[in-house]
């Protein structure tokens, strides 16, 4: 157990020279007692919370329950706010931001008088940024999930947010319900506070962030505006003391076995295929190199056991009952693809964490003899169009599409889409691939979630709900169909995406993991030789700062100089 003189904090506060000496009189600016503090471990509060973030807003109010804990295990919490990453309202995607606030929170942890961090958030970015950040500074850290909204309803319909928002705009297109009902489904689709209550990107991570070990035990699930969720924000204050003490930093928890397992339930929750790249970027700042290949691999390993949409019928709240992701691991555990010796922030072993978890109901988290399917909810496809891969939600998307031959109809940019998708000039049938270029981490710029790209009126209305639809964008996790996504390398820096004409062939197998553009090589070299680079989007500011290091999205999407290996030297606090 760390003494006091031994803390990160005590060369600001514990030595006798002038600087030490003006850090505590500053503190007694701030109100506090030298009791108050002195000798305490100094927790880090960051938070995410913000007024135009909806899945965020209650953290203001969790923050004092953190704090609570801290005060109560013998530590000295501060609060400071960081970027929020609203996927709701910011453009032209928090993807944009999420490597910003990865920085925000290294430099945070280094560079002020802390000794272990806990980081709360929970829409989709913020929670692989912060715990990027949170690798990189390598201070003792628990993470804080912001936790899922309520179930939406209207009239008898229970609805999930994001899925049932894109489910009820395709009927107001086909006219099956009209300006009232949308009226109404506006009041009722997100009824409080929290992130997406569907297994989309933000419940993914989350689940993802206590896989890894990075939350106290069934965090993640938890709705936010359950008063278990205020008891889990204590814990998590009480606990990031101990692990101070301790000294049990992020490099002992995020290990190359604790990735493979955040991956296996990542696929076998059905999972946002944004957790793809997110992971590979998390890891990438562990020092673990994780590769589509991995996320391939284990795909073929495990079954697909949570019936949560957009795959499935439940909600995160009924997922939570039914034993939360304690329960969801004590099925993967039996199925024997847990590294169950790994430690975790909670527990010297991820067994004794999972020892006494339960399912409280087979529906919601599926018996290994009944699975919602054979593999993982992810596939990894390969082929003459995305030479370093691409990805696809085989669960989410009709089952027919999956093996398809198809002529291609290309748009270069979503805005294009947006205007002439409906235009019958296009001669877009069922059997057509829709392809979006122009929409990747450059192309973009951030990779914006286009990658569900809308169908036509006209086939809406002939009760079309599902088309082959490929681009170098992502997706909502909360969205559906056979959309083909993330692929690389992208059209913007010159990837075969670029060279895609309409009318050319192109076949998807997902069971034989294929994309292929039907074109021989030698005319896709005469189209590659005639392409031109489009000229940089940013002169200056931050936006120029992410063209130049932003890596493609089968390497995760961090910057460059932040994913290489190197040594950063503590701050001279004297």
């Amino acid at each position: 157990m760390k003494k006091p003189e031994e803390l990160r904090s005590h060369q600001w506060y514990g030595t006798e020279g002038l600087r030490s000496f003006s850090h505590r009189a500053r503190t007694r600016q701030l109100g506090y007692l030298s009791e108050e503090h002195l000798g305490k471990p100094v927790i880090a509060v960051l938070n995410t919370w913000s007024d135009i973030n909806p899945c965020h807003v209650h953290l203001r109010e969790r923050a004092q329950a953190v704090k609570r804990g801290v005060w109560q295990a013998g530590g000295f919490p501060l609060e400071f706010p960081v970027a929020t990453l609203s996927e709701t309202y910011q453009k032209p995607t928090p993807m944009l931001y999420r490597n910003l606030l990865a920085m925000e929170t290294e430099e945070l942890l280094r560079s002020y008088p802390v000794d272990g961090a806990v980081l709360m958030g929970g829409c989709d970015k913020s929670t692989p940024a912060l715990l990027m950040g949170a690798a990189s500074a390598d201070l003792p850290a628990v993470f804080v999930p912001a936790g899922p909204m309520l179930p939406g309803h209207w009239r008898t319909e229970v609805l999930g947010s994001g899925t049932d928002m894109w489910k009820y705009w395709d009927d107001k297109r086909a006219g099956l319900i009209g300006d009232c009902e949308m009226a109404e489904l506006e009041s009722g689709l997100a009824r409080s506070p929290g992130h997406c209550m569907t297994m989309g990107t933000a419940s993914t991570l989350t689940a993802a962030a206590e896989a890894l070990g990075m939350t106290v035990p069934g965090a993640s699930s938890i709705p936010a505006v359950d008063s278990g969720h205020d008891r889990m924000a204590a814990a998590s204050g009480m606990r990031i003391v101990d692990l101070v003490r301790e000294d049990l930093r992020p490099s002992a928890i995020l290990t190359r076995e604790a990735y493979e397992d955040a991956v296996a339930t990542v696929l076998a929750l059905g999972g946002s295929t944004n957790a793809v790249i997110h992971l590979i970027a998390m890891a990438g700042r562990s020092g673990v190199p994780l590769t589509l290949d991995d996320f391939d691999r284990i795909a073929r390993t495990v079954p697909v056991l949570a019936n949560l949409r957009p795959g499935g019928r439940y909600l995160m709240e009924d997922f939570h009952f039914a034993g939360g992701l304690p329960g969801f691991l004590t099925r993967l555990r039996d199925a024997g693809v847990l590294h169950l010796d790994r430690r975790t922030i909670a527990h010297r072993t991820l067994g004794e964490q999972l020892a006494g978890a339960l399912v409280h109901d087979d529906d919601v988290i599926r018996p290994l003899d009944a699975p919602l399917a054979a593999e993982g909810g992810v596939a990894v496809l390969r082929g003459n169009l995305c030479p370093d891969g691409a990805v696809v939600k085989h669960i989410a998307a009709e089952p027919h599409l999956l093996e398809h031959i198809g002529p291609a109809v290309v748009f270069d940019d979503y805005r294009t889409l947006q205007r002439t998708i409906d235009d019958p000039g296009l001669g877009i049938t069922e059997d057509s691939v829709l392809v979006l270029r122009g929409s990747g981490p450059l192309g973009g710029p951030g990779m914006p979630e286009y990658g569900m790209l809308p169908l036509p009126d006209h086939l809406l209305k002939k009760g079309v709900r599902d088309m082959v639809r490929i681009s170098d964008a992502r997706m909502s996790g909360t969205s559906y169909g056979a959309c083909v996504l993330h692929v690389a390398p992208e059209s913007h820096v010159g990837g075969p995406l670029a060279l895609v004409r309409t009318g050319d062939l192109i076949t998807l197998d997902v069971p034989a993991r294929t994309l292929r553009l039907e074109v021989d090589d030698a005319e896709l070299e005469r189209r590659r030789a005639q392409w031109q680079a489009p000229p940089p989007r940013y002169g200056r500011g931050y936006g120029a700062l992410y063209q130049d290091q932003i890596t493609q999205a089968d390497t995760g999407c961090d910057f460059r100089f932040l994913a290489r290996p190197g040594e950063v030297p503590e701050p001279y606090a004297g």
